[in-house]
């Protein structure tokens, strides 16, 4: 017996639950723009009190035996480290913002790139620490062979204003603290089970469920006989 052809027919999928942010992760994201902030903020600082700066170097290398050109070699190094450093912050400040907002959409990338600028911005902040406390307990001198470089690098590094490595100190720490704190949010148990979970558009295809066919007999039309 044949039984007429039938299609099987779909299941609803169900409809996806969105998964609630852990506080964890908006804390995360929200302690990256903090740093961009303070980076943007030092970078300001730095150019403001530059001018400063020049104008007390000009003034102790004039008690050395450097020459004019060589006082403003030294000036257009002193504008230019500081220059590269306001666009290195605002490169980083930019960086820390995108990885921000992907933490927030939940991205599993963004947070092991998040990950990796951690590892770089606590070294960098330790490394500045240091470097730092050395310039703060040794003053830098290049050696009895070159003493008018000596001496024009000893006046660019007191031409500083007295809170210049102080600050430096403060903000290397706090970015230190900052990154790390980051790190051991994003690697929570309620971030890993947010970042794990199955994107909206990648859930599982529903299952056709088969209709089984009637077992019911057909009905087919009475036959006459027709008459004699």
């Amino acid at each position: 017996m044949s039984y007429p052809n039938w299609t099987p027919a779909p299941v609803p999928a169900e409809p996806a639950v969105p998964v609630r942010r852990p506080a964890v992760v908006t804390a995360a994201a929200g302690l990256l723009v903090v740093l961009a902030a303070g980076g943007l903020l030092a970078s300001v600082v730095v150019l403001l009190s530059l001018n400063g700066t020049v104008d007390r170097f000009r003034a102790a290398a004039a008690g050395t035996a450097a020459d004019p050109d060589q006082v403003d070699g030294m000036v257009l190094l002193l504008r230019g480290l500081a220059t590269a450093a306001t666009l290195l912050s605002v490169a980083a400040a930019v960086l820390l913002v995108v990885l921000a907002l992907g933490l927030l959409r939940g991205g599993a990338g963004s947070r092991a790139a998040t990950w990796g600028v951690c590892g770089l911005g606590l070294l960098c902040g330790c490394g500045a620490l240091t470097l730092s406390g050395v310039q703060r307990a040794v003053p830098l001198r290049l050696g009895t062979d070159s003493a008018v470089t000596a001496d024009l690098v000893a006046a660019a590094t007191g031409a500083y204003p007295s809170w210049w490595l102080p600050l430096n100190a403060g903000l290397s720490v706090a970015q230190a603290l900052g990154y790390l704190v980051v790190a051991l949010l994003l690697g929570s148990p309620p971030a890993n089970g947010y970042f794990r979970r199955r994107p909206p558009g990648q859930q599982p295809a529903p299952t056709a469920v088969p209709q089984q066919p009637s077992t019911t007999e057909p009905s087919y039309p009475e036959r006459t006989t027709p008459p004699q």
